[in-house]
């Protein structure tokens, strides 16, 4: 893996031999130096030229801080991963889940007829989960944070994603603030959490056939 490593850092290609070693497979870097951090050592390798990877050294007082900064520094890339292959983003703070509520409720709901219409309704109830949720975990009345979400939206005519500003609890435009979520991640979770509660509801539909089966049916002896 080291040599992976050098080869992507330094350039160049690695070879089973010096029999077959080339200028042409050679790569470049300005300083190698070993240097000694508590009872590790390690060997830096710096100044290449056109650099395709890297290490960060990350330092703390402790193995519980480290830990966490190492955690906080593979979800930032990850998400930086992800934004870039996806080419899109989307507003974060809740704006996602409240438009796609509202949306629900007023569009979907009212052209929908029949029990069906009780799904949408109670979809659209758990796609608040995550504002609530940002509100009850900053410390806020949770009615009173969706009631204004719910208000600013309408006020903007749909227009505008307003997510919660979890630092106020007033309404907030997610997008000037720069909190924005991962395209996949919210069609991951669109996706996950349909399946599991269709899982569910068969599940329940199996129980209530198998305790079916053993009654007698009205009128048999």
């Amino acid at each position: 893996r080291n040599m992976e490593r050098l080869t992507l850092a330094c350039g160049g290609s690695p070879i089973h031999s010096v029999e077959d070693l080339d200028a042409s497979q050679l790569g470049y870097c300005g300083k190698v130096s070993e240097v000694s951090l508590g009872d590790d050592k390690f060997t830096f390798v710096e100044e290449c030229k056109h650099p395709k990877s890297c290490t960060l050294l990350l330092q703390g007082p402790n193995v519980h801080t480290i830990d966490q900064i190492k955690d906080a520094v593979r979800d930032g890339l990850r998400a930086v991963k992800n934004a870039v292959e996806d080419r899109a983003l989307v507003p974060g703070a809740g704006a996602f889940e409240l438009a796609a509520a509202m949306n629900l409720r007023e569009n979907v709901a009212k052209v929908t007829k029949g029990r069906p219409k009780l799904g949408v309704e109670a979809y659209a109830e758990a796609l608040l989960v995550i504002p609530k949720t940002l509100a009850e975990n900053s410390g806020f009345d949770v009615q009173d944070c969706i009631l204004n979400l719910t208000d600013a939206r309408e006020d903007s005519g749909g227009s505008l994603a307003v997510g919660l500003d979890c630092t106020t609890g007033d309404p907030m435009i997610p997008a000037d603030e720069g909190v924005w979520d991962n395209v996949r991640v919210k069609r991951q979770c669109l996706h996950l959490s349909t399946v599991l509660a269709s899982q569910l509801l068969l599940v329940d539909e199996v129980m209530r056939a198998g305790k079916q089966m053993g009654r007698v049916p009205e009128g048999a002896e």
